[in-house]
């Protein structure tokens, strides 16, 4: 089976207009263990914050809350580690957590479809007329194809039926209409934020998202609908949730009014898999705490 070994580096910086009083940000940030996925190491390291809670949510996504300093003007969230990727060829395994599958077949704002999402559904043969497999690279196929890769089009709260109507939209978008049409289809489906390994560059702007669905007899499957593919080895899965609020990879809860600048820099690359014995112990461990959770 292919495997690599991914080094990730993701930094965040917040600037502040002025010295802030209270704020807390909540923070999916820590790779899952699951199926196919362990985590060789992985570090979190404020400037001008510092940790509050640690806690694993409803998804099964391990949330980090931090305190930032008050009077700070700038703040930075460095995470870095190695992560090691088998090839399952999008295939994550059944399911299992605290939320029912049912719970994945509810819509929620971003995902719930208008007119324009149903009408496109209607040029996909269903579901109940070819094999789900089919019908979802189907549905893949079709919203790449209608709605172009473009930035700068949409936003953080651009909604599904917005995304068709611009015909353009980022991998967030491209997740959400996917979602809603499978749920619309009675397919659950669930939205993926991590990180992805580009084949022409290590530095990148941003983390990456797509879809997963689940299919009777092969459990929950990915599909990166910008890429046009299910995901492989290059992939990482961070956070899965009902749509992106679920999963977002950084939340404010509040700035003391203070406006905010917020850069991210993003850097994914394959290393060599060789391991130091430090590593090997990390890996074991991972292993053991992950075999309670390994389809999440």
């Amino acid at each position: 089976m292919s495997t690599m070994r991914l080094a990730i580096r993701h930094t965040t910086h917040y600037a502040f207009s002025e010295p802030v009083t209270h704020a807390l940000q909540r923070l999916r940030l820590t790779p899952k263990e699951t199926q196919g996925q362990r985590i060789i190491e992985w570090q979190m390291r404020f400037e001008n914050a510092h940790a509050e809670l640690e806690y694993d949510d409803q998804h099964f996504n391990h949330v980090t809350l931090i305190g930032l300093e008050q009077g700070a003007r700038e703040v930075t969230v460095i995470c870095e580690g190695v992560v090691e990727t088998e090839d399952n060829a999008g295939v994550i395994g059944r399911h299992s957590g605290h939320l029912p599958l049912w719970s994945f077949l509810r819509q929620t704002p971003l995902t719930r479809p208008g007119p324009k999402l149903r009408a496109l559904l209607r040029e996909v043969q269903g579901p109940s007329d070819q094999a789900p497999l089919d019908f979802l690279h189907a549905l893949s196929g079709l919203i790449r194809e209608r709605v172009a890769y473009e930035t700068g089009r949409t936003h953080s709260a651009t909604t599904a039926e917005e995304s068709i109507g611009l015909c353009a939209g980022v991998c967030q978008d491209h997740a959400h209409i996917f979602i809603g049409a499978a749920r619309a289809s009675g397919i659950p489906a669930r939205y993926v934020s991590g990180y992805l390994m580009m084949d022409d560059r290590i530095d990148q702007e941003a983390t990456h998202a797509w879809a997963e669905a689940h299919v009777e007899g092969l459990g929950w499957v990915g599909f990166d609908v910008s890429n046009g593919i299910c995901p492989d080895p290059r992939y990482v899965r961070v956070a899965t949730g009902s749509d992106y609020r679920d999963a977002a990879p950084v939340t404010g809860i509040s700035f003391g009014g203070t406006e905010e600048k917020l850069r991210v820099d993003v850097a994914v690359e394959s290393q060599p898999a060789t391991q130091t014995q430090s590593q090997s112990q990390s890996q074991s461990q991972s292993q053991s705490q992950s075999q309670n959770q390994t389809t999440q």
